[in-house]
């Protein structure tokens, strides 16, 4: 079971917090503070810790697991944006295809084709965002040959049920700025060039608790903050 010690009532002190550092670091690198936008990572962490987040202001929620961002939903009665942003494996699309708006880590063709046929049970099309290897860690997912990102890009642009947004990105795992910065140049120039050849690509997601300062120096649109607005996450 996983649990959390972390005292909720803090919560709204974090939130304005991160708030207020995302808005020093815009300005510090001459970007417009509401152009980065806060997802808040709420994984492992409950419904009562996810509402004082949301009285906190937050109305964009991450979730790393399909059945836990289901389960969640199916409790809230409120207007969220949920976002998907862990590994999707085909066979857990079912759980969310009618619950999130954004699903950010959309790394091969076949859970885009997924996705798609799964889909369409909405009204609204699934906003995605393809999911970029920017590193060799061999823990890292996401699409890492020109042929895979070209094939999958194409698909979702086409797509009846899915809306081609973005890209994501997980930076390695280290202390080295310099590591760090060089995955999401990487990413902002492969958004840069898809944008040229004509692909809806407005979103950036990059960045977490420990690098979102450099992700904003690089041109992100969305932050996934967890711990910084939740605490430490206690497994057991």
């Amino acid at each position: 079971m996983i649990h959390s010690q972390f005292n909720f009532f803090m919560i709204r002190d974090n939130v304005n917090r991160v708030a207020a550092a995302i808005h020093e670091k815009c300005i510090k690198a001459n970007r417009i503070p509401k152009d980065v936008k806060l997802i808040a990572v709420s994984k492992n962490f409950g419904v009562p810790e996810i509402m004082e987040a949301y009285e906190a202001g937050i109305r964009r929620f991450g979730e790393n697991r399909a059945q836990e961002l289901r389960d969640k939903a199916g409790q809230i009665n409120k207007e969220f944006e949920w976002h998907f942003i862990g590994h999707l494996q085909t066979n857990k699309v079912k759980y969310i295809t009618e619950k999130v708006k954004y699903i950010h880590s959309i790394d091969s063709l076949k859970l885009a084709e997924t996705v798609d046929r799964l889909g369409g049970v909405r009204e609204e099309r699934i906003k995605v965002l393809l999911e970029i290897k920017t590193s060799d860690e061999a823990t890292k997912y996401g699409l890492d040959t020109e042929e895979e990102i070209y094939k999958t890009a194409e698909f979702c642009r086409s797509s009846a049920n899915l809306e081609l947004t973005g890209l994501m990105t997980i930076a390695p795992l280290t202390d080295e700025e310099a590591e760090i910065r060089k995955s999401f140049i990487s990413l902002r120039e492969l958004g840069e060039r898809l944008k040229k050849e004509g692909y809806n690509i407005a979103e950036l997601s990059m960045g977490m608790t420990s690098d979102f300062g450099i992700a904003i120096e690089e041109g992100a649109t969305y932050v996934r903050i967890g711990t910084a607005i939740f605490g430490e996450r206690n497994y057991i």
